[in-house]
């Protein structure tokens, strides 16, 4: 889809105190093929934090203050708010993105909860986008602690390390750093099945803990029986969500100057940039994604981000943002910068 008059005005990230791999795998807690493998040299993790460790609402509210002190007059249009995240929130039939949208200073607009997966952050800027007004700017934030003992941040998936965090972005229908060119998504809902386990469970409680996505995984392989042609067809969809918004912005992959994809390990990521996009390693994320790890919904505000305080960018390039999660589904966007660097 292609946008007209829609801005990125800001970003902001709020990380807690990291943890060291080589420290991980010194103490048993991670295996030493996969830190070799995934290159990761260190995660922010709440419990590293001094004092009591802060929920995921509270650290997306610190990465929207961010976000909003940063928006300037668009942080006085906010009309909607979008919360992303992939585990559990602090408490059960409650409703996170309305703490967020409270804390925030917008008791009275709309707070949604998207359950995208580690595709939810491109996926709020395109809902948002479409529920611009010709005045209006929304905050969307992302935000997970990933806390034992249901879940175990080295060993739950292969091929990453997950890191805790918030992140936000504000999207305006006013001006920015930023214009949002496009956006793309594509799915087959058909591949939900890789993601959990052979049967539903009838009670959070009965569910194994704790969590392990790769055994998931491993189950549909055998019960599919080919990982290669599963692992060609979630290619598929990431390449024609990509080819959809570079030929809605009315550019070529050699335009793009930048690339922030989902933030695995070092060996995932460089097959996605090399054998898919055909991309080198030096204009994505990796710089950034090994020390914080795969920051569930916010890999893409937090990529952005990094780009955008560290001066790696400036008015007249292109960032081109990849998702995709777990469902499957894929979102893409294209963004043009619009200021100068810092």
């Amino acid at each position: 889809m292609r946008w007209n008059q829609v801005h990125i005005a800001a970003t902001g990230v709020w990380l807690p105190a990291r943890l060291s791999a080589e420290g991980a795998v010194k103490s048993g807690r991670y295996e030493a093929e996969e830190h070799a493998a995934n290159r990761i040299v260190s995660v922010p993790a709440a419990d590293a934090e001094p004092g009591p460790a802060p929920s995921a609402p509270e650290m997306a509210v610190r990465a929207a203050r961010i976000a909003l002190d940063r928006a300037g007059e668009a942080a006085e249009k906010v009309s909607t708010v979008f919360h992303s995240h992939l585990w559990f929130q602090g408490a059960e039939l409650w409703a996170p993105a309305s703490y967020i949208a409270d804390r925030t200073g917008f008791p009275g607009v709309p707070a949604f909860g998207l359950q995208q997966s580690c595709n939810a952050g491109i996926a709020a800027i395109e809902l948002a986008a479409g529920r611009l007004g010709t005045a209006d700017a929304a905050l969307l934030t992302t935000a997970d602690r990933f806390t034992g003992p249901s879940f175990d941040r080295w060993r739950c998936e292969r091929g990453l390390v997950y890191g805790d965090g918030g992140t936000a972005l504000v999207l305006s229908a006013t001006g920015g750093f930023a214009r949002l060119l496009s956006t793309a998504t594509h799915v087959d809902n058909s591949l939900e099945s890789i993601s959990r386990a052979a049967r539903l469970a009838d009670d959070p409680a009965a569910v194994e803990s704790p969590l392990d996505l790769s055994a998931a995984a491993d189950a549909y392989a055998r019960d599919h029986g080919n990982t290669r042609l599963t692992a060609l067809r979630m290619a598929e969809i990431a390449d024609a969500s990509v080819r959809r918004a570079l030929a809605d912005a009315d550019i070529s992959l050699s335009d793009v100057d930048r690339v922030v994809l989902v933030s695995t390990g070092r060996s995932r990521m460089r097959w996605q940039l090399e054998l898919q996009l055909g991309v080198p390693e030096k204009i994505s994320n990796w710089e950034l994604s090994r020390t914080v790890g795969h920051l569930g919904a916010g890999d893409h505000f937090a990529g952005l981000d990094h780009l955008r305080e560290t001066g790696q960018v400036g008015a007249g390039d292109r960032v081109l943002l990849v998702g995709g999660g777990t469902g499957y589904s894929c979102s893409s966007a294209v963004l043009e910068i619009t200021d100068s660097v810092r």
